[in-house]
This record gives C-alpha cells, structure tokens and sequence, in this order.
C-alpha cells in the first residue's frame, strides 16, 4: 500500500506593525520553496494597520493562521519598545503550550519575551537592542554577541543575515544537511554559521560616559601597539592604580585591560577587513601579542578565526 506524502510542516509568521521587511522575507523565501513546509503571512488586526517602511501590509490570513501553526516565527519590528496586544501574547503562549516551535528575528525576541515564554531560558536579539531586551526583561538570560541561539522549542536571531542562518539552521535540523544546503544554494548565503559566532558590531569598544580620562584613553588608542600595564596608565592619569581603575570603571563601564583589549579587537578588524596586511603583522599592530596568542584572542572575543573575518569582509 502506496502512503501518502506527510503533511508539509506548517509556519504561521506573524507581522506586527513596523515589521522590517527584509526580516519579514526571510522566512518567507528561505521555507516558502521548500516542499517540506507551508507558509502564512499573518496579521492580528487588534494590533494595529500593518505598515513596513512606510508600505502597507495586507496578509492572507488572521490570528487563526497561529491556531494549528507547527512553527511560530516572528520577524523583527522597528520599534520594539511597542506594546504587543494581548490576544497575540495569548495566542503565542496557546501555540506554545500545544508545542509548536517559537522563532524570533531580530526585534522580534520582544515580543516573545512579552509572553514570558523567555524567563530564565538564552536568547538573542540585535546587539544594538540586546541591552533594553535584558533591562526589559532581566529574567531572561540574554546573549548579546552571539547570531543565534537555538533552545529546542524556542529559537531567538540577531539581525538579517543571521535570522538567515537561524532559518537555515531549522531546515537542516528538521530535514538534514542536503536540503538546508539547497536552501543556501538558492538563497545564495553560507550553508552553515553557527550560532556561537559573535554578531559583527560595529564597535567592541565601549562608549565613555565621562571625560576625566580621556586624554588617557585617547593615549592607549594611539599606542595600542605598545605595552600597556595598569600601573603605567594610572601614572599618566597622576593617579593612585585604585582610584585609576575606580575612575576609568565609572567612565567606561569596564575595566582598563578590557577595554584596551576591545579597543585593540576593533583595531585588527580594520586592519583585516580594510588591508591585505598579514594576520601576523596585525598581531603586532594591534598589540595583541604573538600570532597565536592573536587568534586565540580573536576567536575568544568574535567567534571566528581572523582568516575566516578578513574572507567575509573582504569578499
């Protein structure tokens, strides 16, 4: 006796006023070809007119598309400080409880953390939001530098290309290597990032609120080649080390060795990304040490190696 085929696995993605187009297409293009699966744009009217960038939005389906959804993906949204309506948290936590699998893009992790599905669980988000997701809602165990974070029935991305990966991620954890390397193919992105790979932000280095030391600070970003110890800093500053690492800490909301360290990340990936500069001379030039202890460095800090960084910028 002939079996039938298996029903395609169905995804309900949820638009929410403010939705980022290019999140919004993401799941569409990357499962919408796919065979194994079938998917719905849907809206909850209680929420608002859908607008993306100014374009109106009119999805073929409502709240009921969430009822018998298998997966749950919500793309991201320009404001994620918006309140979410009621009947969709509800609707979220109803899909949840029956075991549909729950999936954000960028911003999108807000609204999942409004239904409380994310306490005490890890969870993504852009990097630039990654700090109100975790003021917002402290409970979660937010992990800001990391592309995707995938805890079984609830997957969290950061921005674009990494909800990218997080969908990819999905049809090979669902169906395997070949059919998400197909999807890669067409979608002409990399097969496979994984999701412990460092976001790519702008800038390691963290913003000084306070300008007591930035004649020191501006000295270490001019010298970062040279040693550097605590006690020399404190010196230059006219300082005792206690009162120098006290002072700069409220500045910077870090520690002196950890912001130099960062400041000298930033340093190397501009070197990599702007120079053909050897990865050994931007150990030198970056004060970062021998190669070795360079890439050790790096990989610790980005989640990459700085040949696999330089590959990705420079292409």
């Amino acid at each position: 006796m002939i079996q039938p085929p298996p029903e395609p696995h169905r995804i309900a993605v949820l638009a929410l006023p403010g939705v980022l187009l290019l999140d919004l297409g993401i799941p569409v293009q990357t499962f919408g070809p796919d065979p194994h699966y079938r998917v719905t744009v849907c809206t909850d009217p209680s929420a608002g007119p859908v607008l993306a960038d100014g374009v109106g939005l009119a999805a073929p389906a409502g709240p009921e598309a969430l009822l018998d959804a298998d997966t749950v993906v919500v793309p991201g949204y320009q404001d994620p400080e918006a309140p979410v309506p009621g009947t969709v948290l509800a609707a979220l936590r109803a899909a949840h409880a029956r075991g549909a699998r729950l999936v954000s893009i960028c911003t999108g992790a807000f609204t999942l953390a409004a239904t409380g599905l994310l306490d005490g669980r890890p969870a993504t988000t852009h990097w630039r939001d990654a700090a109100a997701l975790q003021r917002r809602y402290p409970r979660i165990d937010v992990r800001p530098n990391l592309l995707f974070v995938d805890d079984g029935d609830i997957l969290t991305s950061a921005g674009v290309t990494a909800g990218v990966d997080l969908c990819l991620h999905i049809v090979r954890r669902d169906h395997g290597a070949a059919a998400a390397n197909a999807r890669a193919r067409a979608l002409v992105a990399p097969p496979q990032r994984p999701g412990g790979q460092a976001q790519f932000v702008e800038r390691l280095r963290p913003d000084a609120c306070g300008d007591e030391l930035a004649a020191v600070r501006a000295w270490m970003l001019g010298n970062l080649a040279s040693r550097q110890s605590v006690d020399d800093l404190a010196r230059r500053a006219h300082m005792s080390r206690r009162t120098f690492i006290r002072r700069f800490q409220q500045e910077t909301a870090s520690s002196p060795m950890a912001w130099l360290t960062a400041a000298r990340l930033d340093w190397a990936r501009e070197l990599l990304e702007t120079t053909p500069t050897p990865v050994e001379q931007v150990a030198r030039l970056s004060g970062l040490g021998s190669p070795a202890a360079f890439r050790a460095a790096f990989h610790r800090h980005i989640g990459t190696s700085p040949t696999e960084y330089r590959a990705t910028f420079r292409a």
